[in-house]
């Protein structure tokens, strides 16, 4: 009887001690664990989200961005087509290559019947073909995307006003393609017509830097993605790329007239062997015969050739200026 009643009692200690500490169903122990694992998501997307907008990964999303625009502008560089499309011709590749073989055969021809040496014409012809063409092509399109990129800090002081004023940035992108010179008004014409054929910004803008491939399209490009995606006010971030870019052809200019000395020597010591190698074939082409005419002399032209070429690409090198 005495164990019974002490048995009960420590039932009857158990179940208030129970009691008064709460206990609970394993339901409730459920539903509270589901809640406690729902607030800790809510806290880890919250936390999520303060880390995207914040300046660290803004700054890694921007590297990330300049390494893509990196790798497409070195493979649109080695693009032929490309390379038509900036210098602004509607040429094919085809139609290049063929034109630059036409180039070669009418050099070669000229050169058999100045009667060269047959090796000699064929290497004047093979440099017309090959080189010359690339050369002019390099050139042009130098020139074009030189002149784009020298208004192209206007056209984003036009978009900024624009946007000031209340116009859409579509519409700011029309008067852009009216009111600005050659070649930006074309390629921004090109731009809207893109993005009224259904194309979306990103696509649109992607093709514009395949038509030319500069710091300042990409600059303008990283802009516009990184303000759609995390928001921001479009006109200040495109005034502050606008005064960058000012800046940076102000250093560019700078950079020339400190440079324009060494340039000055660079292009005058390349010129003089080859300027004093015609002058004398003119004054007294006896005198430099053998050179073309023994087998001594060729290899002697040959080595002179490629000393003279390392001594151009050396000091091109050293006057070429990248910022």
């Amino acid at each position: 009887m005495l164990i019974v009643v002490a048995l009960l009692v420590f039932l009857l200690v158990g179940a208030v001690g129970l009691l008064l500490a709460g206990g609970r169903t394993s339901q409730e122990q459920a539903v509270r664990r589901a809640q406690a694992l729902g607030a800790s998501n809510r806290v880890a997307q919250r936390v999520r989200t303060q880390q995207a907008n914040s300046p660290e990964a803004r700054r890694k999303q921007i590297v990330k961005s300049l390494q893509e625009q990196e790798k497409k502008q070195k493979k649109i560089r080695l693009n032929l087509a490309n390379k038509l499309k900036q210098a602004g011709l509607s040429w094919t590749v085809a139609q290049f290559w063929m034109s630059g073989a036409g180039l070669g055969a009418m050099v070669f021809v000229v050169a058999v019947v100045l009667r060269l040496h047959p090796l000699v014409a064929l290497v004047l012809g093979a440099s017309a073909g090959l080189g010359l063409p690339q050369w002019i092509l390099a050139f042009l399109a130098k020139r074009r995307t030189g002149r784009f990129s020298a208004a192209f800090s206007d056209a984003m002081d036009i978009i900024v006003r624009g946007i000031k004023s209340g116009l859409p940035v579509h519409d700011c992108l029309k008067v852009i393609g009216k009111e600005a010179p050659e070649p930006l008004s074309g390629e921004f014409r090109r731009l809207v017509e893109n993005i009224g054929m259904g194309m979306t910004v990103d696509q649109a803008l992607e093709k514009l830097y395949e038509h030319m491939p500069t710091p300042e399209v990409r600059f303008f490009s990283i802009v516009m993605n990184i303000q759609q995606k995390t928001g921001g006010n479009l006109a200040e971030a495109l005034g502050n790329l606008s005064a960058v870019l000012r800046s940076r052809k102000l250093m560019r200019e700078k950079v020339k007239a400190l440079s324009s000395e060494a340039t000055s020597s660079a292009m005058i010591i390349g010129c003089l062997p080859p300027g004093v190698v015609i002058l004398i074939m003119l004054w007294t082409p006896s005198y430099m015969s053998p050179m073309f005419t023994d087998h001594r002399g060729w290899v002697m032209l040959g080595a002179s050739a490629i000393w003279m070429s390392i001594g151009v690409f050396v000091m091109a090198r050293m006057i070429n200026f990248k910022f």
